[in-house]
């Protein structure tokens, strides 16, 4: 069985061909800039790397591309468009509507619409996906939706709801939803697999941290706290994303600079963060290099968002009245040594040791066991892999709808 995998943007389509026999990916690529100028298409294989620019209006004309590419009779993987079984798609916001994966029909693409005030710049995306791939691939083509939200479904009132008038979660469902869900949720699993124990009988908590980042506390396999609220704002300081704050800070700026609700949403989600601490940039990278220059403020946003990840660490030890093991995951989780380093300095307390050699080997594609033998919490370093997510659920429901 092949499982087309998709992730649709307001002007982007990542894509991957998975052949669920044996879980390997045949092709995968991204399309950019959708709907304006210069879109690209990107396109790779275990032989071809090919980035070329193709004009696509709108997402339909980009997956009629895509299509186009895994048939070609030079690069392509499949020789018949039937071969693909099914499309699996990643949908940001489920609301309390939609607790686990599903299949798109035309109700739950309605109900994936009216979510849309939670989401606005992606859900949207999302629908356009589903239904400008149901255009190429044809009704008969299952389309499976995948949420982000779902995993953390499971956390209790006491952890989902804000201290706020009650009658804003009655009308607007202004409560704590989470992202990342469908990472947490691979990391977690391989973590268990690695222990060698039932995920039932851990307390795990995962460490999502790339340019959006999150933070989860997995009791028992179920999610009992993570640190994304409403949007992915909340939470720990990210790469341009401030995290939580005083929400006065909001009025305060919007009084003293005269500016709309709207413009300081747009300080707060693109202009805070990593890159509003260092003035150098969002990617941590360009933050090492300054730090290695002596840039003072560079340093000070390491030592702000090594405090912050191990903070919630702590209250999340804390929340589930202990810790089995600790998991570093997606972009600088797993290519930063050092930031996973400084973070477990601060839970020697908890008993966290961490193996030098081992935690500095682990970069570039390389995954293990960051702690010594010594250490009373496991913590690994596990890459994440939320398209193959997408690929076994919907493998799971077309067999079980069939």
């Amino acid at each position: 069985m092949k499982i087309l995998v998709i992730n649709a943007g307001s002007s982007s389509l990542k894509y991957q061909l998975i052949d669920m026999d044996g879980e390997k990916v045949l092709a995968k690529g991204n399309c950019e800039r959708i709907g304006g100028e210069g879109s690209l298409i990107g396109y790779k294989t275990d032989s071809v790397n090919i980035k070329k620019e193709v004009e696509m209006p709108d997402h339909k004309v980009a997956f009629m591309q895509v299509k186009d590419m895994l048939l070609d009779s030079e690069v392509g993987v499949i020789k018949e468009l039937s071969e693909v079984s099914a499309v699996g798609h990643r949908a940001v916001q489920g609301g309390s509507i939609f607790k686990e994966s599903c299949l798109a029909t035309p109700e739950v693409i309605e109900g994936i619409k009216s979510l849309s005030p939670l989401a606005p710049l992606h859900n949207p995306a999302n629908v356009l996906g589903i239904e400008s791939s149901k255009e190429v691939f044809g009704e008969n083509v299952p389309q499976v939706v995948v949420f982000d939200t779902a995993f953390h479904s499971t956390m209790p009132e006491k952890a989902y709801m804000y201290a706020i008038p009650y009658e804003y979660y009655e009308k607007y469902g202004i409560r704590r939803y989470g992202f990342h869900g469908t990472s947490h949720r691979f990391v977690s699993s391989e973590m268990a697999k690695r222990m060698g124990k039932d995920i039932k009988d851990l307390k795990l908590i995962t460490c999502h941290i790339g340019n959006g980042s999150s933070i989860t506390a997995i009791d028992g396999g179920k999610v009992i706290d993570t640190t994304m609220g409403l949007t992915p704002l909340d939470g720990f300081m990210m790469g341009t994303r401030s995290g939580s704050l005083d929400p006065s800070v909001v009025t305060f700026i919007e009084e003293k600079e005269h500016l709309s609700a709207e413009e300081v949403d747009t300080i707060l989600n693109k202009k805070s963060g990593l890159l509003g601490i260092s003035g150098v940039s969002s990617d941590d990278r360009d933050i090492t290099e300054a730090e290695k220059q002596g840039n003072p403020r560079a340093k000070l946003t390491h030592e702000m968002l090594y405090y912050q990840i191990a903070k919630y660490i702590g209250s999340f030890y804390v929340a589930m009245g202990g810790c089995d093991g600790i998991v570093f995951t997606a972009g600088l989780g797993e290519n930063q040594p050092v930031l996973r380093k400084s973070v477990c300095e601060y839970l020697k307390c908890l008993g966290v040791e961490i193996d030098d050699k081992a935690n500095d080997a682990c970069i570039r594609g390389n995954e293990g066991r960051l702690s010594t033998d010594n250490s009373k919490i496991r913590v690994e370093l596990i890459a994440t892999n939320e398209e193959l997510v997408i690929a076994r659920d919907t493998k799971d429901i077309i067999l079980a709808n069939k």
